[in-house]
């Protein structure tokens, strides 16, 4: 690290702050009400909202994650950044109508309106607890890794992180938020674009990367760069079986992207239907980014640690990215890339911050102090935040035995265990006014108790607490794919949501107007709105990069 590159970090870091003290300041005597503070003032535009979903979205974990299944061959893992393009055109025509209508604060309290009561607590209470394992601790590991990469001491970068990421959350809220995540969300992408555009020149161009790798593949034994660059393994696969991917990859994806409150919050601040749906799709075109800008970055890192250019142990391919940052980038672009990386961790970190705070002040403050003042409210707000960020730092040391298969491994397979009873009970909940409010709580508690179960036995079992022989129920049930198991477990959710619905009294039609589709007795005609074309354009480009990126395309 050279003067250049600090002086480069320190004006991204003096840009954020000053972006987030202009987003935080009000008008004359004008004060933070709950709306300005947990939803932005609902006047937001689409390129704000898009930058936001994608850039709280992509934090250090996804990005060091990503590439490190780039450097170790495992491409499937870039299917998961693919379909989020799909699912986020089902949450801008599916899903936002109905939360904007309601104009709801929280996804628990959309599931109040749609359920009951006790469907409100149960999401709240899961929710901040994934929040905890899967967000906003991971966030953290991953950005104490990048610093202790930088020669800082992990626990020391993992404070750091919360420190800095933590000021301008607290006294901004979701404006400072979301006008940050615009600004880095360019950052980071520039960053990262320059470590793909550098690091190919160094190699000698792609053809050249292709050839060290067959090289490499070769002296192993195998002669094959496929693995490299195929989207797409058998279904008998024991990681990313293309069955998983195509069918229990969307199921997380639909929990995540559609009824996350860490995610749906930055639609929840848009000014109208129109610029949330344009948004959700703009962060649509914006995540097909991450198959060049973080997957490739990393088979450039194996292609210069085959050459001797850099160097890590494949043990912990995590490591590659900031090893090529590190090691191989010239001084100025590594100031520009190690400041797309902190653009990244401090993004994602914000927002479920945020979001968490909106959680716990209006699922749990607020209703059981309804009288409380909207100074009350935002500054519980700001409370819970630094209560979370305790608590997610006591969860780090329990991450390592879940991270056999890497950082972005361990984020879905745990989301694969909590999301699908969610996901059965938001989708189908919309579309068949005879599911109830009974069939809702039993298929979200059941989902829990199967989902903790499996997460709890993994857990022991590849902690060696337990030996569990693999003919055995256990070692059966244990041996799921755990994309098949997301699958699996949606659909049992389901059958449980319809069965129990159907055996229990439906719900009154004035209470489901607002919550769910409604016949429409007119007539409608279609029309070429500029939604609809940019819908069509961003699955077509789906579809041409599975086409690409296939063993035919690969071939």
């Amino acid at each position: 690290m050279q003067f250049l590159d600090f002086s480069i970090i320190a004006i991204y870091f003096g840009f954020i702050l000053w972006i987030a003290k202009w987003a935080s300041e009000k008008k004359g005597d004008e004060t933070f009400s709950s709306v300005d503070y947990f939803l932005a003032g609902k006047n937001q535009g689409w390129v704000v909202i898009g930058a936001s979903l994608f850039a709280s979205n992509i934090g250090s974990e996804i990005i060091l994650g990503v590439s490190g299944a780039g450097a170790r061959a495992n491409m499937p893992m870039a299917n998961f950044e693919i379909l989020a393009s799909l699912v986020l055109i089902l949450f801008g025509w599916v899903f936002v109508p109905f939360y904007l209508r309601t104009g709801v604060y929280t996804m628990p309290e959309f599931l109040e309106k749609r359920y009951s009561r006790a469907c409100r607590t149960y999401l709240s209470v899961v929710s901040v607890l994934a929040y905890i394992i899967t967000k906003i601790s991971l966030i953290i590991f991953a950005g104490a890794l990048v610093f202790e990469v930088l020669g800082i001491p992990f626990w020391t970068g993992a404070i750091i992180t919360v420190v800095a990421t933590g000021f301008y959350t607290v006294l901004g809220g979701l404006k400072a938020v979301i006008y940050t995540d615009m600004v880095q969300a360019f950052i980071l992408i520039l960053g990262t674009a320059v470590i793909s555009i550098f690091g190919l020149y160094q190699l000698g161009g792609w053809d050249e990367m292709i050839n060290t790798i067959a090289l490499a593949a070769q002296t192993e034994g195998n002669p094959s760069v496929d693995r490299f660059f195929n989207l797409w393994r058998p279904m008998e696969d024991t990681e990313y079986p293309w069955t998983g991917m195509l069918f229990g990859a969307p199921i997380l994806g639909v929990w995540y992207w559609c009824t996350d409150q860490y995610i749906v919050q930055r639609a929840l601040s848009a000014k109208d239907v129109s610029s949330a749906r344009k948004g959700a799709l703009f962060a649509g075109y914006l995540k097909l980014l991450p198959v060049f800008l973080f997957f490739i970055p990393g088979v450039i890192a194996y292609a210069l640690l085959q050459k001797g250019m850099i160097s890590y142990s494949m043990d912990n391919a995590d490591q590659a990215l900031p090893a090529l940052i590190t090691q191989f980038l010239p001084s100025g672009l590594k100031g520009l890339a190690i400041a797309g990386l902190l653009a990244a961790l401090m993004s994602s970190l914000s927002s479920a911050f945020n979001s968490s705070s909106t959680l716990l002040t209006i699922d749990f403050y607020q209703k059981h102090q309804p009288d409380a003042s909207e100074k009350d409210l935002v500054r519980f707000g700001r409370i819970a935040t630094i209560v979370l960020v305790v608590a997610s730092l006591g969860w780090i040391p329990f991450m390592n035995a879940l991270m056999g298969g890497g950082i972005f491994h361990y984020l879905q397979s745990i989301q694969a265990y909590i999301s699908p009873p969610i996901a059965a009970v938001f989708l189908l909940g919309l579309f068949f006014k005879w599911i109830n409010a009974r069939g809702a709580i039993v298929t979200l508690w059941t989902g829990f108790v199967i989902g903790i179960f499996r997460l709890v036995m993994e857990f022991m079992s590849n902690n060696k607490s337990i030996l569990v022989a693999e003919d055995s129920i256990l070692g059966y049930f244990l041996g799921i794919n755990f994309l098949h198991f997301a699958l699996f477990l949606f659909l049992f959710c389901a059958a449980v949501l319809m069965i129990v619905s159907k055996m229990s009294i439906p719900q009154t039609e004035a209470s489901l107007e607002l919550v769910t589709f409604q016949r429409d007795t007119k007539t409608s005609t279609f029309k070429w709105t500029t939604d609809v074309v940019l819908t069509l354009v961003l699955v077509i480009l789906v579809l041409i990069l599975w086409a690409v990126f296939s063993p035919i395309g690969v071939g």
